[in-house]
């Protein structure tokens, strides 16, 4: 009986080359099930990737090339979708235009976009609009009245309901602070302006950190408190609703909650045509409760009613600002970015 030769493993050379043959296979099936997946959306509800490192390369015309719109990402991109992609698709039918939708990641990319050109219209929060204006020359056209009480928003500073440390503002200091953004208004502006107004410093936290990431920052911050990794943090109101079905809510208190500002804006980037903001903004104020559609994409976008906008109704974000900026609790850098 002819004895048989033992078994013998792949050597590392071997399987360096198997690897490079199934590559190209490996590829196509992944060309093709992307090519499905996407195939499956159509082309003005595709979300759109931001690459800033080749942004240089990319030419924005009007209308022809299409014209871009972005919701600055302080939710994840689903939910940034979920809730303007019926405004999309109105403002394109009402007005004619070729309206997109894109996903910037940060709120800096937001702006950087709207700065360079290659963002056309975005609806942000007043305290980058103010930053957009004052430094970049963008122009309010529109203005949300919330879904809340009120027709402007707040911040909350939210602690764990069992947390008995801290019970007061005056008990936050010394302890782990969790905010959305340095750009986010009532998830760090508005809530860093009542601490302030209480005496307590951003120095006199023994952390300061920000939601890390793209898009999904708000969320992230009730996350961090949920799970104890921070002891206090700061959102817009609204945002806890939005992780019902994934935490237990009552494990969440609401320990203070900012005065109220004016709400979110629509606006244009500096010179794009009047012609085509007095469209969007036409269309948005047409929008109305009264009628199906108008109801159907208001509610999507938690929107009570839309109004015009005018540079001076963001002046009591301007005056935070130079508080803040004059206290030293908000560095030159912050104002200017």
């Amino acid at each position: 009986m002819t004895a048989q030769k033992p078994k013998r493993s792949p050597s590392g050379g071997e399987i360096a080359r198997l690897a490079l043959l199934l590559a190209p296979i490996l590829a196509a099936f992944a060309a093709l099930a992307l090519a499905i997946l996407v195939g499956n959306l159509s082309d003005s509800d595709k979300p759109v990737p931001v690459d800033l490192d080749r942004r240089a390369d990319v030419t924005v015309t009007e209308p022809g090339g299409g014209l871009t719109y972005a919701y600055l990402p302080q939710y994840s991109h689903s939910v940034s979708y979920e809730r303007h992609h019926l405004l999309v698709e109105y403002l394109r039918k009402a007005t004619g235009l070729p309206l997109r939708q894109v996903y910037p990641d940060t709120f800096q990319d937001n702006i950087n976009l709207m700065a360079q050109g290659a963002l056309d219209v975005s609806f942000v929060n007043p305290f980058v609009f103010v930053k957009l204006a004052d430094r970049y020359g963008a122009r309010a056209f529109a203005r949300i009245l919330g879904d809340e009480e009120g027709d402007g928003f707040r911040g909350e500073i939210i602690v764990r309901a069992d947390n008995k440390a801290i019970q007061t503002l005056a008990d936050c200091k010394g302890k782990r602070w969790i905010a959305v953004d340095p750009s986010s208004a009532g998830g760090y502006l508005f809530p860093l302006g009542l601490f302030l107004k209480h005496g307590i410093r951003k120095e006199d936290f023994s952390e300061l950190a920000f939601a890390p990431g793209p898009g999904g920052k708000q969320e992230k911050v009730v996350l961090a408190v949920y799970s104890g990794k921070y002891d206090i943090g700061t959102v817009r109101d609204g945002t806890r609703a939005l992780l019902a079905d994934r935490i237990d809510l009552s494990q969440i208190r609401v320990l203070a909650r900012t005065p109220e500002y004016p709400n979110w804006v629509f606006c244009a980037r500096k010179g794009l045509s009047p012609e085509i903001v007095a469209r969007i903004q036409k269309a948005l104020l047409a929008l109305s409760r009264d009628t199906p559609e108008g109801r159907a994409v208001l509610d999507a976008a938690h929107i009570k009613a839309i109004v015009p906008a005018h540079n001076a109704d963001f002046d009591p974000v301007r005056e935070l600002i130079d508080r803040l900026d004059a206290n030293g609790d908000l560095p030159r850098g912050d104002v200017a970015q």
